[in-house]
């Protein structure tokens, strides 16, 4: 998605959480300032034209893994169930705060890492993106900077569903998304609201 057509959608998301830019903007210059690498290359080769399964964090992603097809994206911890369970994600989708050592295994082991940057964050980026020795991308909600991306989305889910739409899955299936869960916080509920409605604008009803 160009950064022109998603910037009113994230002057709303901040508007709407009473989140500050500034703080985005900041995270993001210091994941810049991290990065050795930039794998993008890498993650368009494994989406372009394949098909994609995009897997949120909800509970329900247990009962739905026989839905999982194609190249696997995961959202944060949602790796770590798909992995207890014999499927290791081709990527992993994550602000970091469901990060653990074995994100660092799976990376190792050829897993592309997408690090989101914003403002809540920075002491989790500095702590673990140099700890990452495999193939990574580095991703903001802000402005972005060279070798920093932004593909669309808010969420952990919604982000890795906008990445497989700009690189060019040729379908992609979700499993493991619940946006009616009546049993998380009121600043998740409001998170859920907000990816129902970003996840429509690229056709995507739930």
């Amino acid at each position: 998605m160009e950064y022109k057509r998603w910037e009113p959608c994230y002057c709303r998301i901040l508007s709407y959480f009473g989140f500050e830019r500034e703080g985005d903007e900041e995270a993001a210059r210091l994941l810049a300032s991290l990065m050795d690498r930039d794998n993008l290359l890498s993650l368009v080769t494994i989406t372009e034209g394949n098909e994609v399964t995009v897997c949120g964090n909800a509970p329900c992603l247990k009962d739905e893994l026989g839905k999982i097809r194609g190249v696997v994206f995961a959202a944060d911890a949602a790796a770590e169930v798909l992995d207890a369970n014999g499927i290791r994600p081709d990527a992993i989708f994550t602000d970091l705060d469901g990060a653990t050592d074995r994100f660092l295994e799976l990376n190792r082991e050829g897993t592309i890492v997408v690090i989101h940057a914003h403002g809540d964050n920075i002491p989790l980026l500095k702590h673990w993106v140099p700890r990452f020795t495999g193939p990574v991308v580095a991703t903001t909600q802000a402005t972005p900077l060279p070798h920093v991306h932004n593909f669309g989305g808010f969420t952990d889910g919604d982000r890795a569903v906008f990445a497989a739409d700009e690189l060019g899955a040729s379908c992609i299936t979700l499993a493991g998304f619940d946006l009616d869960d009546k049993d998380v916080d009121p600043l998740k509920q409001g998170k859920l609201h907000i990816a129902r409605k970003l996840l429509a604008m690229i056709g995507f009803t739930i």
